[in-house]
């Protein structure tokens, strides 16, 4: 169990309850718990699962295997085809069931578990090719994770993008956000649509109204810890043509069809929580969640995202 708060004497009063109910001690402060390890310094808090991917990979034999520089391969054609080779479903089931565990504090890797994990029923030698790729790129950056450090401010801000058609076999397209509170990355999604989008506004749209829900999840959360958001939350996004749909109160034809996320994401434009400032593809960060980008644009995305690895030598 996890005790935390800023009023030190009810902590140590909740410890000394618990201990007078239950058959418990306090471990002191928190540093390992279900598989996560937490590192304190003077730049700020540290979140990895370091000694999970070490563990995975000596598991199946993979510790010495060849590194690799990204975790999916760029304009890569998985799905399901008739004449595809079958593989073991039980092991290849265990392994995405271990990635999507660790990508709790790895959303370097959420993309391409979004990918593997939508084969769990009849995967293939390519899928499995593609979780031994993800786990190759574990081997080389094992001791990635995320730090948290105080930058002055507790602003709410998200990046939502899209990958229109995307998918090779039934052209569904993926969105995903990063959600930001006090310039630190606290949630991220990485989804395939579940319905074919006739245009790139539209995918986007879609994928707008997914971080518009996430961004009002996290200000209640803030509310009730008592800092919310005090001005509209920014959700950048790189689609103009989307961006005119949020701000237009006249219904057009070509947006009937997402009517719904159409009123949703006005309600909240009008009433100031949410504003929609257009970013240019190149600063778009949610861009690693929607498909397998170059080794250069990937590791730059990581830095901005305030991803480290603090047992790297130096």
């Amino acid at each position: 169990m996890i005790v935390t708060g800023d009023d030190l004497a009810e902590i140590q009063s909740l410890q000394k309850y618990l201990e007078s109910e239950f058959e418990m001690k306090s471990l002191g402060d928190l540093k390992y718990f279900l598989g996560i390890e937490v590192a304190r310094s003077k730049h700020g808090i540290f979140l990895s699962q370091r000694k999970y991917v070490l563990d995975l990979l000596a598991e199946i034999g993979m510790l010495d295997c060849k590194p690799i520089d990204t975790p999916s391969e760029q304009n890569h054609k998985l799905g399901l085809y008739p004449d595809q080779v079958p593989t073991d479903k039980e092991h290849y089931q265990r392994l995405v069931g271990k990635l999507i565990y660790l990508a709790h504090t790895r959303p370097d890797i959420a993309y391409a578990v979004s990918v593997v994990s939508q084969f769990m029923h009849s995967p293939s030698e390519d899928h499995m090719g593609a979780v031994t790729r993800i786990l190759r790129y574990l081997k080389v950056t094992h001791g990635k994770g995320l730090m948290f450090s105080k930058y002055g401010h507790t602003n709410v801000e998200g990046y939502t993008d899209a990958d229109w058609a995307g998918s090779a076999t039934d052209r569904r397209s993926t969105s995903g956000y990063f959600t930001f509170v006090g310039g630190n990355l606290v949630t991220w999604r990485s989804k395939k649509q579940k319905v074919v989008s006739r245009s790139s506004a539209e995918v986007e749209y879609h994928g707008m109204a997914h971080g518009v829900c996430e961004l009002l999840w996290l200000r209640r959360l803030l509310r009730d810890l008592g800092f919310g958001p005090k001005k509209p939350m920014d959700l950048y996004c790189d689609n103009k043509a989307a961006i005119a749909i949020a701000h237009n109160p006249v219904q057009h034809d070509r947006t009937k069809h997402v009517e719904v996320d159409r009123n949703f994401i006005k309600e909240k434009v009008d009433a100031e929580i949410v504003s929609f400032p257009f970013i240019s593809s190149e600063y778009q960060l949610a861009d690693v969640l929607t498909k397998a980008v170059s080794t250069s644009i990937f590791h730059n995305s990581l830095d901005k995202l305030g991803m480290r690895d603090v047992f790297a030598l130096t």
